[in-house]
């Protein structure tokens, strides 16, 4: 069996290829969605119809998703960047960030158990 130290550098670059399939289909055809969604997109579709099987990707999305909030520092830190919009009605920003962020997570959430629910019923 391969080291890990392989496995998932591989695995992540896999990822990556479909990544930069995806934005290669977005300014082949010029098309107003992120190349990121469109190789989601294709991952999506690869795994379904298990074109690519779920093992060949499964420890660099695990390694990438336990690491994900170091995603987030740059974007975080970044912010700081742009303290001057704040000033003034940051309160308000804040209040609507929270707020939207609640809506969504009540939807996301609502959809969930609605989906379930009509999944035990059939």
């Amino acid at each position: 069996m391969l080291h890990n130290g392989i496995i998932i550098p591989t695995q992540i670059a896999l990822l990556y290829g479909i990544y930069l399939i995806g934005k290669g289909i977005q300014n082949l055809f010029d098309l107003f969605i992120p190349g990121s969604v469109i190789g989601m997109i294709l991952l999506f579709i690869l795994l379904s119809f298990k074109v690519v099987p779920e093992w060949l990707l499964q420890r660099g999305i695990t390694f990438m998703i336990r690491h994900l909030p170091f995603f987030f520092i740059p974007a975080t830190v970044g912010i700081i960047s742009y303290a001057y919009v704040f000033k003034g009605k940051g309160m308000l920003l804040i209040g609507i960030g929270l707020l939207s962020t609640v809506l969504v997570m009540a939807l996301a959430g609502l959809v969930t158990q609605w989906m379930v629910r009509r999944r035990e019923e059939a």
